[in-house]
């Protein structure tokens, strides 16, 4: 577990160059990658974990595949885990903005194997956000 967030916070520093900062009160900050495409987004911020192909792996931890995994067929499911975090990914809500998620996730939802044609949209992402604030 300590490797995989390791790894994750290495990506995270790898890329910390292109990110830019914004206020969201309270003194938490949102951190926005400078990258345009969900393809960019994945290589720079997820492939670290889940690998350039998707498969995942298993060493100190297990990284679930999203190649070929019927769990993103439903939308909301991958929008809730980036939102959140689950096992030893960390939540992604602090750097990555509605736009991008909703980009990472159409890329991630139509590659690899995985034929889920309909995009995920800024709009989906921002009423699951809503709708965990009630």
């Amino acid at each position: 577990m300590i490797k995989v967030l390791t790894a994750a916070l290495l990506a995270a520093s790898i890329a910390a160059p292109a990110f830019a900062q914004g206020d969201l009160g309270s003194g938490v900050s949102r951190t926005t990658t400078g990258a345009s495409s969900g393809e960019q987004i994945y290589r720079t911020t997820c492939a670290a974990c889940h690998m350039q192909d998707g498969k995942g792996g298993t060493g100190a931890a297990t990284i679930p595949a999203l190649a070929g995994n019927p769990r993103l067929g439903a939308a909301a499911y991958p929008i809730t885990i980036v939102l959140t975090g689950k096992g030893a990914m960390p939540s992604f809500f602090p750097y990555l903005t509605p736009a991008q998620m909703a980009e990472v996730l159409t890329f991630v939802r139509t590659s690899f194997g995985n034929s889920y044609s309909k995009p995920v949209t800024e709009a989906d992402v921002t009423a699951i956000i809503a709708a965990r604030k009630r």
